[in-house]
Formats: C-alpha cells, sequence, structure tokens
C-alpha cells in the first residue's frame, strides 16, 4: 500500500512539473498553421502516452511536422525525468495525461482503449492512473 501511495505522490509531483516542461513545444508548434490545421481537422490527435498521433492516414508534411514535435517533446521529457527523479516513459504519460485535459471542444484524442474521440463539453476519457 505505501509503495502505490508514493509511485502515486511521485506522478503528482511529476504532473506539477510536466505542465512547464511541454508549454513551450505546443506553443511554438500553435504558430505554425499546418499543426493547427491538422489540430483542427481531426487529422492528429494527442495520445496518452505524450505525443502526438495520427487519426487518419497523413500528408507528408504533416507526418513531418508531427515526428519533429514528437522528438522535441521526448527530448522535453528526458531533460525533465532526469531533474524530477523520474523514467522518460512516467513523464511522458503525465504529460499524455495533462495534454489530453488540455484538448479543447472539437480536437481529437485518444482514450485509454486506443479509439479516437473527439473532444466536446465534457472532461475527456483518460487513464484512471492520471493524476
Amino acid at each position: 500500500m505505501f509503495e502505490y501511495v508514493k509511485k502515486n505522490k511521485a506522478l503528482a509531483v511529476i504532473g506539477g512539473l510536466v505542465l512547464t516542461a511541454v508549454v513551450a513545444v505546443p506553443v511554438m508548434a500553435q504558430r505554425d498553421p499546418a499543426y493547427e490545421a491538422a489540430r483542427s481537422s481531426g487529422a492528429i490527435g494527442e495520445k496518452p502516452d505524450g505525443y502526438l498521433g495520427y487519426v487518419s492516414s497523413p500528408s507528408p508534411g504533416i507526418k513531418a511536422l508531427v515526428e519533429d514535435i514528437n522528438i522535441k517533446r521526448k527530448a522535453a521529457y528526458t531533460r525533465k525525468a532526469q531533474e524530477t527523479n523520474s523514467t522518460v516513459e512516467q513523464f511522458a504519460f503525465t504529460s499524455g495525461c495533462n495534454l489530453i485535459m488540455r484538448t479543447v471542444s472539437g480536437e481529437k484524442y485518444q482514450t485509454p482503449s486506443g479509439t479516437w474521440n473527439t473532444r466536446d463539453s465534457s472532461e475527456p476519457v483518460r487513464d484512471s492512473r492520471c493524476p
């Protein structure tokens, strides 16, 4: 039981730090009209693992854009994981929880079961382990 509490407490701390770690990448990406168009059209969406995914077959330009953003996210997760003494996977997962929560109405996100949902006014379906 103690180990469970200790692990969830660590995830909560990581969750708080994630917002500062990943805010720069989405803000920079949002300046790119191709990124905004892909998000608003539902071609790409947030995944529970902290990375962007393809909802439909991407064009070469969208594929390159998403790969670039995901590489930058992984670099940020790696830095922050080292700073917080956690794993990259733990940090990325907590980031995914937060990024899905920050989606807006009309944007796509992947549920824990792997299906793609469109965000509406209700809370998104997130993993039960999310902080």
